[in-house]
């Protein structure tokens, strides 16, 4: 059985092992991507194109650099925070906050997967 408690929910993302994380890193897939694919979304992985679609960095479109399943986020290029001493670095995302617009496909068995 899985709780319906919120702070159970909460519990249990946060300790869940990386192949459950896994499954947390998915991203809606553009208009275009779902009527080719046939499906609404897919796991957000390096290399894929996104659209940045709440926050202070909305409309902003760019590669992700880097997946973290630890943290849930990803970096994607293009959004940066400036630091008070001038360093530049990567702000996180949640894969929920953005849509697929390009998939990178040079994985054959994530090629295989997304295919109809």
């Amino acid at each position: 059985m899985v709780s319906k408690q919120p702070r159970k929910q909460r519990k249990a993302r946060y300790n869940a092992p990386l192949h459950q994380r896994q499954k947390f890193m998915g991203a809606r897939l553009s208009e275009e991507l779902t009527k080719e694919y046939g499906t609404r979304s897919a796991a957000v992985i390096k290399g894929d194109t996104v659209k940045v679609m709440r926050g202070d960095f909305k409309n902003t479109e760019g590669k992700v650099q880097s997946v973290s399943l630890k943290e849930g986020t990803i970096a994607v290029e293009g959004v940066i925070s400036t630091k008070v001493d001038g360093t530049e670095v990567s702000r996180p995302l949640y894969p929920s906050n953005v849509r697929i617009t390009k998939l990178e496909l040079k994985d054959p068995q994530r090629a295989a997967s997304i295919k109809k």
